[in-house]
């Protein structure tokens, strides 16, 4: 079965605080890193404590990876809205309208800019000078730190489901076998929606993203995992 001719996942009308590309892309992080963890474990020689030690290693890791992260997402974000606000501000006070429509093409994302004529951008040059409201600097906001406390979880769930074989699991061996599947799975799935998302072939993509695991996994198994 093959995506012949894939279409873009359009995401619904509804305001969500993080994009399909930055949750995947949590969870893909999550659980490559926790690979890492899983992959470095000698089943040939790891006892409850080996696994115990790994497994606080791969929580703990994945904890500070999702709370930096969501740091700089709050970050970014203010430094992006504080550029936007710079670009607008740049717009409103050009004395002369050519410079206002070169700074308001720059600003605006990709390529839009180049494919709007004269006409379109001094409507928007002219709707931005003419505002009596003045912008003002924006600060953190609330939805900032929802999107922080999402990556934060994102991040440090992902990795339960690649851990939990080892906590159920007796065998190391067959503990360490079925987190990889597991782990292979959500990268297979994570590739998938990115492929819905981005308008690629979907299942292709779901396998690339597979081929990257497996390649992860046979490396660490080769280095002695």
């Amino acid at each position: 079965m093959t995506d012949a001719t894939p279409e873009p996942d359009v995401p619904p009308e509804s305001k969500r605080i993080l994009d399909p590309l930055e949750r995947i892309s949590e969870v893909i992080f999550g659980v490559i890193m926790a690979l890492s963890f899983t992959g470095s474990l000698s089943v040939a020689s790891a006892g409850r404590a080996e696994v115990r030690t790994m497994l606080v290693g791969a929580l703990g890791c994945n904890t500070a990876w999702g709370i930096v992260d969501g740091v700089m997402y709050v970050l970014g974000n203010l430094l992006l809205r504080n550029r936007n606000w710079l670009q607008l501000m740049a717009v409103r006070r050009a004395a002369d309208p050519e410079v206002g429509r070169r700074i308001l093409a720059r600003g605006l994302p990709g390529s839009i800019g180049l494919h709007l004529q004269r006409e379109e951008l001094e409507r928007l040059r002219s709707k931005i000078v003419s505002d009596p409201m003045v912008p003002v600097r924006h600060v953190v906001t609330g939805e900032d730190l929802l999107g922080a406390a999402g990556i934060f979880l994102l991040c440090f769930i992902s990795t339960l489901p690649v851990a939990l074989p080892f906590a159920i699991i007796q065998h190391p061996v067959y503990a360490l076998r079925t987190s990889n599947l597991v782990a292979m799975g959500l990268l297979f799935l994570a590739g998938h929606r990115l492929g819905r998302f981005a308008g690629f072939a979907a299942w292709r993509f779901g396998f690339v993203m597979l081929g990257i695991g497996v390649v992860l996994v046979l490396v660490t198994l080769a280095l002695g995992g």
